[in-house]
């Protein structure tokens, strides 16, 4: 059975893209813990991160990379933190979100519930900075 992230990365459920290439896709958190939440996503099917291969974690560091960059030029952050969770959704993913505090990277906390427009603009604000 597809994951929900597999259907995405299909087609099959829209997304708020930000980047993709042949191995991975990268789109916003439709319930973000702050605006500009961002999941990292290997197009390959696979349930854990530290199930990827070497050569693909390697990969989806250097993928995030620049999206991390321009997250960070879009909100503001002191920096964009990075997570591993992997327990919604049997699908390896990392989460990119601007941070201020650790606090900030705490997935317990109600997750914000943004309109269509407010997450068209906070993919407009990171696409706008990725170099």
């Amino acid at each position: 059975m597809s994951s929900i992230f597999s259907k995405i990365i299909a087609g099959e459920i829209p997304s708020y893209k930000i980047a993709e290439n042949d191995m991975f896709c990268a789109f916003l958190d439709v319930f973000p813990l702050v605006a500009g939440h961002t999941l990292v996503v290997p197009k390959k099917e696979t349930d854990k991160f530290f199930d990827l291969d070497d050569a693909e974690l390697a990969a989806i560091l250097s993928f995030a990379k620049p999206i991390a960059r321009a997250i960070e030029r879009a909100f503001p952050c002191q920096r964009c933190g990075i997570a591993v969770v992997g327990l919604e959704v049997p699908h390896a993913h990392v989460h990119l979100v601007p941070i201020n505090v650790a606090d900030d990277l705490n997935f317990t906390r109600p997750k914000l519930k943004p309109t269509q427009e407010e997450l068209i603009e906070s993919q407009q604000k990171i696409i706008a900075q990725l170099t």
